[in-house]
């Protein structure tokens, strides 16, 4: 009877999805930029990349994304290597291609094209169906006095969130 309960148990763990358990943000990036839109795009990834997703084995503070022959790619995104990789295993910091569709990717170029713009990733997650996809946004740099004015407003918030709890 304890043997059927525990593969029940393993069972239900394995079925879990597992899109629910994966989203990774990039918490710098909303603190130096200004996001102006924000996409999701697909990503080209290998077998041992995904295991390491899943895993959380991944780092985006200094990502961004730029235009080589009509389509995007992500540069400085670091994705750990898998620990049961073998000779198979993939570069933690190679460029990864992004998937969209050419209307947008046309579209973000033009935007671009605008001084001051660039491409930086946002949020790193797996859907439902087990695909990874990158949040990316068209982002515009914050000057120091911007910064400033976004942290007075975030203690400001926090300091009425106190009082309120009183």
């Amino acid at each position: 009877m304890l043997h059927l309960t525990i593969q029940i148990i393993l069972a239900q763990a394995f079925m879990e999805k597992p899109g629910n358990q994966i989203n990774i943000r990039n918490k710098k990036a909303s603190f130096e930029y200004q996001f102006l839109d924000t996409y999701i795009a697909g990503m080209v990834l290998s077998g041992t990349e995904i295991k390491s997703i899943r895993l959380n084995n991944v780092s985006m503070g200094d990502a961004y994304c730029y235009f080589m022959n009509g389509e995007m790619y992500v540069k400085s995104l670091h994705i750990s290597k898998y620990s049961h990789g073998t000779y198979l295993n993939h570069e933690p910091m190679q460029e990864r291609k992004l998937l969209l569709k050419k209307k947008e990717l046309r579209k973000i170029e033009n935007k671009l094209d605008e001084q001051g713009l660039t491409i930086i990733p946002v949020r790193l997650f797996v859907t439902e169906r087990g695909w990874a996809k990158l949040e990316i946004a068209v982002a515009k740099g914050k000057k120091l006095h911007d910064k400033r004015d976004d942290i007075k407003d975030r203690d400001a918030k926090r300091e009425l969130d106190r009082n309120y709890k009183m």
